[in-house]
């Protein structure tokens, strides 16, 4: 590999280097590196302002953009990953999160199986709504036979994806499938995944419908609709079906579920269509045949020490968002879309999600505790900025290029809006890979451990040894600050890896303990409450796993997805600890009888 890494120079961990040379980097036939990380981040700079030569942009204003871009992405305060991936390679696919449209007939159906695979060689993961299609045993008059129902061809979906795409796609398959919960098949979709393995290249919500909530809290029947006729197909108690998505969700940690007039009463292309599905993790809600880009800028680094006291600079945040929203409305123009309508939906829209990540270790280095009230009000001040920064520079563009061509059909006009370039600029990504290159906490998330052992599953699926390697890590801050506070040691971080938390643990100074907890130590309520504070300010949907201990019952779940349809979250997804076999994230087996870390 080449050696020119001297202008790259903020650390990355033993499994950040994995996931680079298997995943981003040029390789030779031999499946060797032949870039590094400095000269991935300059082909993506050079190539995500070229964009700027379809708006007459002058040479020396194209570089001078490309040097910008490069900066930014080498101090790693902005990365968007299908670019570090794709950008100024051959593929050219850029775009990570789609919806493909699927209709209650065989042709619809196969050729978003065909559309689908195309679309999975390149890296994206794809969402679907399985609720046109007609129920289970549902008359097909063509042929006097009976309907195999959704299921039938999500597993259809799913066995493509496992036998034939994985072979040559960039990157693991994902999907999400999304269903109605007045669809007469829900009690089948939400037991799913009951089965170890079915249905493994899916993640399942449910969408749910405030009559549906009404129905819940009122203790209420509700009622069924046949998608091929839109009668009424029966009823079922609305109590009996959110206790079933509990059940199942902490027995495995799906269905989660998407409050689906939620997201259409904030739909901002609203007079284009109705939204029904979202891409494969959640945070992406899209109208058919519709995509996103995705980048992230990286909060943590914009702490910095102002009169002997941290805090943020908010000038340099503000640059690199509208660095950020500017990169990711060029990313529209140099996109490969692979099928017509793709491309028609998107640079009609011209939708973007700038998100953020290294919210946790932004906490960490302002001594502000994930558990505190500080916290919300944190999340809720940076995300309000940088949307507000993400949308100016979005009007800027429009008054250079033109408005989304959409945009009269879309909510801008009627909110006093004369310019607006993306119909929308905001989206909260998981970040997994793209954190790890960033050397900082993923996406909005808590730390899960101050110490951990991460398990190399780069495919969706894989086994624990199916690579052999696991890596222990710990967090740079918390190392820092250790070392500084002359508490460091290796057997202390080998103990941390075992318990998760650190709030136990005499020989750590209690103020550092209070400002530095874990997944675990946080509460349910905070972990919504913090998303509920990102999802205000957001024009998409918010990725965010609502935690909680192995010893949470199906009430608490109950209660937790409740809570985040009563704050406004546009869904949810909640993961009990050990409630799966493998999770990349996990603690060493501890010698002695190991404590669950509790709630606070």
């Amino acid at each position: 590999m080449p050696t020119n890494t001297s202008d790259i120079d903020i650390p990355m961990t033993d499994s950040a280097r994995a996931v680079l040379a298997k995943r981003y980097l040029r390789l030779d036939d031999d499946g060797n590196p032949i870039e590094a990380f400095s000269d991935l981040l300059r082909r993506v700079a050079k190539n995500i302002a070229s964009g700027d030569k379809k708006y007459k942009k002058s040479a020396k204003q194209v570089k001078e953009l490309e040097d910008q871009f490069y900066e930014m992405q080498s101090k790693r305060e902005f990365l968007s990953g299908m670019c570090l991936r794709n950008a100024g390679r051959e593929m050219q696919q850029l775009a990570a999160c789609y919806v493909l449209p699927l209709h209650d007939n065989m042709e619809s159906i196969y050729t978003t199986l065909k559309n689908a695979a195309f679309l999975h060689k390149t890296g994206a993961g794809i969402g679907y709504d399985f609720s046109e299609l007609r129920p289970r045993g549902d008359i097909v008059r063509t042929t006097g036979k009976v309907s195999s129902g959704p299921i039938s061809f999500m597993e259809l979906i799913d066995f493509s994806c496992k036998t034939i795409v994985d072979n040559s796609a960039a990157r693991g398959s994902g999907n999400m499938g999304i269903l109605r919960v007045d669809h007469p098949d829900i009690e089948e979709f939400v037991t799913a995944k009951s089965e170890p393995g079915h249905l493994e290249k899916f993640n399942i919500s449910v969408a749910v419908t405030d009559k549906f909530m009404k129905a819940v809290k009122a203790g209420t029947n509700y009622d069924l609709r046949n998608p091929r006729t839109g009668k009424k197909d029966g009823e079922k108690d609305a109590r009996s079906i959110w206790r079933m998505i509990a059940e199942r969700a902490h027995a495995s940690a799906e269905p989660g579920v998407l409050f689906i007039d939620t997201v259409n009463k904030e739909n901002q292309a609203v007079g284009i269509g109705d939204i029904a599905a979202t891409n494969q993790c959640g945070e992406q809600p899209l109208l058919p045949y519709e995509s996103c880009n995705l980048g992230s800028v990286v909060l943590s680094r914009f702490v910095i020490e102002n009169n002997g006291k941290r805090e943020l600079d908010w000038d340099r945040l503000e640059e690199v968002v509208r660095l950020g929203t500017h990169f990711l409305d060029n990313t529209i123009d140099l996109n490969n879309y692979i099928l017509p309508e793709i491309e028609e939906m998107n640079m009609g829209n011209r939708r973007v999600g700038l998100g953020v990540m290294g919210f946790a270790d932004m906490l960490f280095l302002l001594g502000i505790p994930f558990t505190a009230p500080e916290a919300v009000k944190m999340a809720d001040k940076v995300m309000s900025f940088v949307t507000e920064v993400a949308r100016e520079r979005s009007r800027e563009l429009a008054k250079e290029r033109g408005n989304f061509p959409n945009f009269k059909k879309s909510v801008w006009p009627k909110r006093g809006e004369k310019y607006m370039r993306n119909v929308t600029t905001t989206t909260i990504a998981p970040t997994g890979t793209t954190s790890m290159l960033a050397n900082c906490s993923s996406g909005i998330e808590p730390v899960y451990s101050l110490a951990y052992v991460r398990k190399n599953i780069l495919n969706q699926g894989a086994t624990e040894n199916a690579s052999g390697e696991t890596f222990t890590e710990v967090n740079p801050i918390f190392e820092q600050i250790a070392k500084d506070r002359w508490f460091y040691s290796q057997e202390l971080m080998e103990k941390i890896a075992e318990t998760g938390s650190i709030q136990d643990m005499d020989e750590i100074p209690q103020d550092v303990k209070d400002v530095f907890v874990t997944t675990y130590d946080i509460s349910w309520e905070q972990h919504v409450a913090i998303q509920a504070a990102f999802q205000k300010h957001t024009d998409n949907a918010v990725s965010k796993t609502i935690n909680m201990p192995e010893t949470a019952t199906v009430e608490d779940i109950e209660r937790a997805y409740t809570m985040l349809y009563e704050t406004g979250c546009k869904g949810g997804t909640i993961y009990r600890d050990k409630s799966r076999d493998r999770q990349v994230l996990n603690l060493k087996e501890a010698k002695a009888e190991k404590k669950t870390p509790a709630t606070v």
